[in-house]
């Protein structure tokens, strides 16, 4: 029997190695002769770089970079494959690096990411992979562009500084200076929203409030980022203003296809063809997927999701084994149910989430050993009737 674990981290208390490393100890203290295989999951956001690197046995590049207010702060990317770098924007321009007090779209900016893309490129990477979760800035991708060599001029031909409150005053955009390898480079974006750039579904009324924004600050910034659009059409011939994606992280999806001619993707597409996961599913007989916290998100291209779907193709069973499962098979709709033959939560008893959090592991392993227990046993009266 060959048993295929596929899962994410848990967020807050066990990494997506930790995970998959727990549930297949527990398999074969339960069958030592089940060959296990392990790919681990991530969906484009928070731990991606971790995931990968140590799915893919990469390295870790520690950078200095700018962070959204400018200081200069440590963080890092991941190289896989010799030459593929792994980027989360939120290490450099996300929005836990902003104290509450200092949120403020209008000033923040993602030069610190162009940093690291910059850094990336300068180490001879040519495909980039970039999560742009979780960011503190709604500057369009200015920022970004700016570290890699593209200034951005106002009417009078000056220079412009940082952050949202630079969009409005916008007028020329001289890409002569970028980073010469980008046009070498491959870009691609882990982006799981459609959210164009911008009105009222955009990067600004959605998201900038939750970075600080206030009403005339939403009003203010999404007039910038029309300018913005506006300029990058006439200049460089993008018309990137309703494109799906372009208002991910404040507009960085836009800043990516206009400058980097990035492209938007799901990222758990990525992580499954980066980890080769097609490959991993031939042949088994069953998949164990999994996440801190299954609900109604995971349907919106989660990993548990993503590997379901791919599990589906080649018709094999699939559990998921999570922190939690707060949705009920009824509120799946019909045809996301039909992925999972069972959905199970660590949570063996009411508890708190302190608790939960410091005996993952124990309970992690206690319902692993319990799933293929069953699984087991239900495998073997199906044969022995099969016989009959």
């Amino acid at each position: 029997m060959k048993i295929l674990v596929s899962t994410d981290k848990y967020k807050g208390s066990l990494s997506a190695l930790e995970v998959c490393t727990i549930i297949g100890n527990a398999i074969r203290k339960v069958d030592k002769s089940i060959e296990v295989v392990v790919g681990l999951m991530a969906d484009g956001g928070e731990g991606t770089v971790d995931t990968l690197v140590e799915s893919e046995k990469g390295i870790y590049v520690k950078v200095r970079v700018k962070d959204p207010l400018g200081k200069v702060i440590n963080s890092k990317f991941g190289i896989i494959k010799k030459d593929i770098a792994v980027i989360e924007m939120a290490l450099a321009s996300g929005l836990w690096l902003v104290p509450h007090d200092k949120r403020n779209p209008m000033e923040t900016t993602t030069y610190g990411t162009g940093e690291l893309i910059r850094k990336a490129l300068d180490m001879g990477c040519r495909k980039v992979i970039i999560g742009i979760g979780g960011s503190a800035t709604t500057d369009g991708g200015m920022g970004m562009a700016q570290a890699l060599g593209v200034k951005f001029y106002d009417e009078n031909e000056n220079l412009l500084g940082f952050g949202g409150k630079e969009l409005s005053r916008l007028r020329k955009i001289d890409i002569s200076g970028i980073h010469s390898h980008v046009y070498s480079t491959e870009f691609l974006v882990a982006c799981d929203v459609d959210n164009p750039l911008t009105g009222r579904r955009g990067a600004v009324y959605v998201y900038s409030p939750q970075k600080g924004a206030d009403k005339h600050m939403v009003e203010e910034l999404d007039k910038g980022l029309i300018n913005f659009a506006k300029v990058i059409k006439k200049d460089l011939g993008n018309d990137i203003r309703n494109l799906k994606g372009a208002g991910a992280a404040g507009g960085l999806g836009a800043g990516l296809v206009a400058f980097l001619d990035a492209k938007l993707r799901r990222g758990t597409d990525i992580v499954i063809e980066t980890t080769n996961l097609r490959q991993k599913m031939s042949g088994v007989d069953l998949v164990i997927t999994g996440e801190g916290a299954l609900d109604r998100q995971t349907f919106f291209g989660k990993s548990a999701y993503g590997v379901a779907k791919l599990a589906k193709e080649y018709n094999v069973p699939v559990v998921t084994i999570n922190g939690s499962v707060l949705v009920s098979r009824e509120k799946m709709g019909l045809e996301n149910s039909k992925l999972f033959s069972g959905n199970f939560s660590i949570i063996n008893r009411p508890m708190g989430l302190e608790e939960a959090i410091r005996d993952s592991r124990k309970l992690l392993e206690k319902i692993t050993r319990e799933v293929i227990t069953f699984y087991l046993d239900a495998t073997k009266t199906a044969k022995k009737r099969l016989i009959r």
